[in-house]
């Protein structure tokens, strides 16, 4: 249903991603079902849905070579291209535990993308997100990985629908962006610095693959709706009041903004319960989602605010809060 709700918005789904708990709780078998019902539900009126593939269904550890981790991509591979929705090649915790160099990332990404049915995305996701991914691309410092990146989509451009980038660092994104062949897109994993971003200058613009804006979608769409049409008053009018909101949810551990996704789902109606996979709705505590709501309707993106009130004094009933 919360799917629906998106597509209704006019925005496209990205599904069985980070933001969907892959690598926090969420096994490959539940996953290859997420990637199946949300693929169906897309073909049964048309809409727009991306799904993660990756290699979280290997064992952990340092002894996975690389012809294991190629193998484990191309299985998620064939169960998202399947199930008839777009690929995101994922980041790979265990790519990044064996790769010995550049040279590695390039030799797997390049038979990869020469095996796919249709143009990819990729995804190139930060350490704040999942410190396992340190030193991906080869490189530990992320503007010393941009050569590699951009020398990868090159050779591949035709393979390459574009490349959702999650280092909430804009300058390294722009970076990267100018580099891009044409018609490569650079989706932004942006959560801080979204606004700008999206609407970009002279040099060009990025578009938006981001886990804030399952928290705040009406607005979101709104504010697309305004850019499309060139009221960049409008968008900016919408949009930029949601910023305060996605920096505390995205705050350090970053990976934990999840909790904050599902909390704002709920408040909101989208869901009956607070309970997430592995018990990761208590990875925030009550003050951070105190202030999540005080957020949230900041930003004007509480659909049913007495609802929302009604489900907070709730918890704070049931966690002893008077």
């Amino acid at each position: 249903a919360f799917r629906h709700h998106l597509w209704d918005l006019g925005l496209g789904v990205a599904d069985a991603m980070d933001t969907a708990q892959r690598g926090m709780g969420l096994d490959w078998p539940a996953t290859a079902e997420l990637i199946r019902r949300s693929a169906a539900e897309a073909a049964s009126r048309g809409a727009a849905v991306c799904c993660g593939a990756g290699t979280d269904h290997l064992e952990p550890g340092a002894s996975t070579t690389l012809e294991e981790v190629e193998a484990a991509y191309t299985e998620q591979l064939e169960t998202v291209e399947g199930a008839g929705a777009t690929p995101v090649l994922m980041a790979s915790r265990h790519l990044a535990a064996c790769a010995r160099g550049p040279a590695d990332y390039a030799a797997i990404y390049g038979r990869l993308l020469e095996q796919v049915r249709a143009p990819v995305i990729l995804h190139w996701l930060g350490t704040a997100f999942d410190p396992a991914l340190a030193g991906y691309w080869g490189h530990d410092d992320p503007a010393e990985a941009i050569d590699t990146v951009a020398g990868i989509i090159a050779e591949h451009a035709r393979r390459v629908d574009g490349i959702k980038v999650s280092l909430l660092d804009a300058e390294l994104e722009v970076r990267l962006r100018k580099r891009l062949p044409a018609g490569v897109r650079l989706y932004t994993g942006d959560d801080f610095n979204y606004p700008g971003l999206i609407e970009g200058d002279a040099g060009g613009h990025s578009h938006a693959l981001l886990g804030i804006f399952a928290a705040v979608a009406p607005a979101a769409a709104a504010a697309l709706r305004a850019l499309d049409a060139g009221d960049t008053a409008g968008y900016r009018a919408v949009l930029e009041p949601t910023v305060p909101l996605a920096r505390h949810l995205f705050a350090a551990p970053t990976y934990y903004y999840k909790t904050g996704i599902a909390f704002l789902s709920w408040l909101n109606g989208h869901q009956p319960g607070f309970t997430m996979v592995g018990g990761l709705h208590s990875a925030r505590d009550l003050v951070h989602l105190s202030e999540a709501l005080r957020l949230a309707d900041a930003a004007g993106v509480l659909t049913d605010p007495d609802l929302a009130v009604a489900r907070m004094r709730a918890l704070l009933d049931v966690s002893g809060v008077r």
